[in-house]
């Protein structure tokens, strides 16, 4: 098994490629090592010391690292984790124990205005930040204001402010004159 690796945007965050399918729909964020506890794979790549995120996209593992490591110093054993768990034959997620993101359900008057926020964000946005290792929710609109949520390589990224000023509330703006502002969220 050949495991690639890409950097991404936030030098905390390195995401790996395994070369197979890690989630068939969705994704998964393990923000602390509590949060793993249905997940063999998150559970040993946070037993690597170091570690203090793990999210999981279609064809890859993002891991976030303590500022106080370097990843040459934690990343092949990163690698050994993800390629060990690929030859134990566990699942990356047991049986109802997946954490797969979507989209906050959101009805009433502004109920087409976020359909469509939805479909940009499917569309246009959800690609790109998957490509930098990440994943961006939608949590809901109030008011001409977006709320999201940004997980994996994303959350906490130096230029996650700029990501969604610059660039969601500009797309947005652009196509749905009703949002005036996106604003981030913790969850």
């Amino acid at each position: 098994m050949f495991i690639q690796t890409e950097s991404t945007p936030n030098p905390a965050t390195l995401k790996f490629l395994p070369g197979q399918t890690v989630l068939d729909a969705g994704t998964a964020d393990f923000p602390t090592v509590e949060a793993a506890g249905k997940s063999p794979l998150a559970q040993r790549i946070f037993a690597v010391g170091g570690v203090t995120g793990v999210f999981f996209g279609n064809d890859f593992v993002t891991v976030t690292k303590d500022d106080t490591v370097e990843w040459d110093h934690i990343k092949p054993a990163v690698l050994g984790a993800v390629m060990e768990h690929y030859q134990s034959g566990q699942p990356v997620i047991d049986e109802g124990g997946q954490q797969a993101s979507g989209h906050a359900e959101h009805t009433g008057e502004d109920g087409e205005i976020v359909n469509q926020i939805k479909e940009l964000l499917d569309s246009r946005v959800r690609p790109a930040v998957a490509q930098d290792g990440g994943d961006i929710t939608f949590h809901g609109f109030d008011r001409g204001v977006v709320y999201l949520h940004m997980q994996g390589a994303c959350a906490g990224c130096p230029s996650s402010t700029l990501t969604l000023k610059m660039g969601i509330e500009n797309l947005l703006r652009h196509y749905i004159p009703e949002v005036t502002e996106v604003r981030p969220v913790a969850v």
